[in-house]
């Protein structure tokens, strides 16, 4: 990066870390450290639950799942919005009654101690795994940038979140998210305009997407039903739907955002917000992943997208030359795929379906070609260094970006990553501590003054913070990081949800029943996801259902053994 890029870098995040913990210095009491003195107004808790939700992965994953798989990944959203009216009709209203600090707090009450700790439980292990992947995508990008090693690079990242979470608590996360959240569209809408810009002259927008389109890059919505299918329009309005449920219901990461509200009112349009941003976002990721697929058909891409790894195979004296060999087969592919693509779209301006056709053929040859290339590629790069990750797409945009981008607009986009990893793993680890002083140790210590929980608070932050790093050392085995994300809250979150709507909704069950339920479910899930290839989004409802279902037989059965 040039000096410029470091400065813009720099200077935002000094910026936005700086500015939010002065502006919140001096929270003393749990209600001001942990829900903000419940003051906050509905646009900022929508930016806060945007901010929490879109984490680096979102800005460093979802292109270059765009760019390797299309857009069908939108489908995954379909439920969000319906399911952001259903929680603002029943869950907002019932946790402003009882002014809880979490939402696990409700279920005692309606439960036991067991159930609520049952369910926190659930929570902690799932947003504490998630947190780790949060902090290691922005380490890829430090560690690829800077040569550093990247779990030096999780270490510093996570070290800077931590200090300015534990300092000012909730509204020093809410205030850096409102600031995070406009470095980042910024940074996403240039990086879109670039793509377009850096397209051969003659090539525009238009023909941009046509070219994507016939490509099968701009497959939105596939109504096909098939059970191990993981984005369709049936698995995001039915999964998808259970899933946003579960996290913005359910999961005190979210819960804690609107909490903070100082009306129903002002939640329920904070959470509206986000039902209304939240795809058209998702959508304006996905493009810019699209655009980069077409952005390659004209500009050379890299065998590989791991830049890191591949540096340490071309300095093997073995594997060094076989690289470089299948790197010059790559670029005479390329060149070939290149004028097939420019013939594309002339044949698409011109309207002649033979010779659209005759460029289709042309493109699935030096695509299959390719395929095989990088499928060898990737046999090296495994045999050089064993832990490579399967899949490079994490790595396209920035690629890209470092490769690509004008000096300034690289510090940019760079800020922009991590400032989406500080603001989403920011949000969770104040959920984390939250839920671990409210939930577990103030019910197993109580009596203690308001600065004791505060500083227990504080170090709870600290722990679950350096558990997080620990976790995302071990991030580089997984396949993408933006799916990883989301299969790891769909083997929580169905438990957690079927746990909440018998509470919400089946006022006749008891504690037993639920618990031993959730319990059960929760090992049905995972016994599923071990053996079967079910779309992990299913397993949402599956988790919901069997803790419905569950504690509805269970007193039947009891009575019946009776």
């Amino acid at each position: 990066m040039s000096l410029l890029d470091w400065l813009v870098l720099g200077s935002t995040l000094a910026f936005i870390v700086g500015y939010g913990t002065w502006r919140t210095r001096g929270q003393h009491t749990m209600d001001s450290y942990l829900l903000g003195d419940r003051q906050a107004r509905w646009w900022g808790i929508g930016l806060s639950i945007i901010a929490t939700q879109a984490s680096a992965i979102t800005f460093l994953s979802t292109p270059g799942q765009a760019y390797d798989d299309g857009m069908r990944f939108i489908q995954f959203y379909f439920g969000l919005p319906v399911a952001m009216v259903l929680i603002a009709i029943f869950a907002v209203p019932i946790y402003h009654r009882l002014r809880v600090f979490t939402a696990y707090e409700y279920l005692e009450g309606r439960f036991d101690r067991r159930t609520r700790t049952l369910a926190a439980g659930l929570f902690l292990v799932q947003r504490g795994l998630s947190n780790g992947l949060s902090l290691y995508a922005p380490a890829l990008v430090l560690s690829a940038i800077l040569g550093w090693n990247v779990h030096l690079t999780v270490w510093l990242i996570g070290g800077l979140m931590i200090s300015y979470t534990v300092a000012g608590g909730t509204r020093a996360v809410a205030v850096t998210q409102q600031w995070q959240v406009a470095v980042i569209f910024t940074g996403m809408a240039v990086a879109g305009y670039l793509l377009v810009h850096y397209l051969p002259a003659d090539i525009g927008f238009t023909d941009a997407l046509q070219v994507a389109g016939h490509r099968g890059k701009l497959n939105l919505v596939d109504f096909h039903f098939d059970f191990k299918e993981r984005y369709s329009f049936w698995s995001g309005m039915t999964g998808g739907l259970f899933l946003a449920l579960s996290y913005f219901g359910t999961d005190q990461s979210q819960v804690q955002r609107y909490l903070t509200g100082r009306s129903i009112t002002e939640s329920r349009l904070g959470l509206l917000m986000n039902g209304l941003v939240k795809v058209p976002m998702q959508f304006g990721i996905l493009l810019v992943g699209v655009l980069l697929y077409v952005f390659y058909q004209f500009n050379a891409p890299p065998l590989t997208f791991n830049r890191p790894v591949r540096e340490q195979v071309v300095r093997s004296p073995q594997h060094g030359p076989a690289l470089r060999a299948l790197e010059e087969q790559h670029a005479v592919l390329f060149e070939a795929r290149r004028q097939a693509t420019t013939q594309l779209v002339q044949a698409l301006r011109q309207g002649n379906p033979l010779q659209v056709a005759a460029a289709e053929t042309h493109l699935q040859t030096t695509d299959a070609a390719s395929s095989g290339l990088r499928a060898e590629t990737q046999q090296l790069l495994k045999q050089v260094v064993p832990t490579a990750e399967a899949k490079d797409t994490d790595y396209v945009f920035l690629t890209f970006v470092l490769k690509y981008m004008p000096h300034g607009f690289v510090g940019l986009l760079i800020a922009v990553v991590l400032s989406a990893a500080m603001s989403s793993a920011a949000g969770g680890l104040n959920a984390l501590a939250s839920t671990t002083i409210i939930d577990l140790y103030q019910p197993a210590r109580p009596g203690h003054t308001e600065r004791h929980y505060v500083r227990a608070s504080r170090w709870a932050a600290v722990g679950w913070g350096v558990l997080g790093i620990g976790f995302a050392t071990f991030a580089a085995q997984l396949e993408n990081l933006i799916q990883a994300v989301n299969i790891l809250g769909s083997l929580f979150y169905g438990t957690m949800l079927g746990i909440f709507v018998v509470a919400f909704f089946l006022k006749w069950v008891g504690a037993r029943a639920v618990f031993w339920s959730a319990i059960m479910a929760q090992i049905a899930v995972l016994l599923l996801y071990w053996r079967t290839d079910i779309g992990y989004l299913w397993f949402n409802i599956i988790g919901c259902v069997l803790v419905v279902l569950g504690s509805l037989l269970m007193p039947r059965v009891k009575a019946q053994a009776a």
